[in-house]
């Protein structure tokens, strides 16, 4: 089975546990003569059947990551950790130029010359200049994330 793959699976079994939850929570009580439309106590065992298997299955995805190397020695936790900040980054960079140049202020204006300014603390050029950079290395990155999830066969 190829990384990919498993990533597939294991947002598959997180959805599925969370669907197993809900129906539990759903049937946990019911009116005394009437019987509830599920079994809990199943659907718990159910549960804990998926989440045995989930937990199984990250082991593997985890242990694939901190072993396998890209071209530039990198690990692919490495590159996970990487993108992830680099994710942060972008949107705070981003939002740092939009409130900087005003972007979400209503559209406010200066009425009369004897209104205040108000003036960007940031200089928003620049702003948007390392937020294309840094969206470069995130393209970058995730590409080749994605093109060892797809090559990169799952440990055992």
């Amino acid at each position: 089975m190829k990384l990919a793959e498993a990533l597939a699976e294991r947002a598959d079994a997180t959805k599925r546990v969370a669907q197993l939850r809900d129906r539990i929570v759903r049937n946990a009580r019911y009116q005394e003569g009437e019987t509830p439309a599920e079994d809990s106590a199943a659907l718990l065992a159910e549960t804990d059947d998926e989440l045995a298997r989930l937990e199984r299955l990250i082991r593997r995805i985890n242990r694939t990551n901190a072993s396998v190397r890209l071209d530039d020695g990198r690990t692919l936790t490495d590159a996970l950790a990487r993108r992830d900040v680099l994710r942060l980054q972008h949107a705070i960079v981003t939002s740092a130029a939009d409130a900087a140049s005003g972007q979400g202020q209503g559209g406010y204006a200066r009425q009369l010359r004897s209104e205040l300014r108000v003036l960007a603390a940031l200089p928003v050029a620049e702003l948007r200049s390392r937020a294309d950079a840094i969206a470069r290395e995130l393209r970058a990155i995730d590409l080749e994330i994605q093109e060892a999830n797809w090559t990169v066969t799952l440990l055992d």
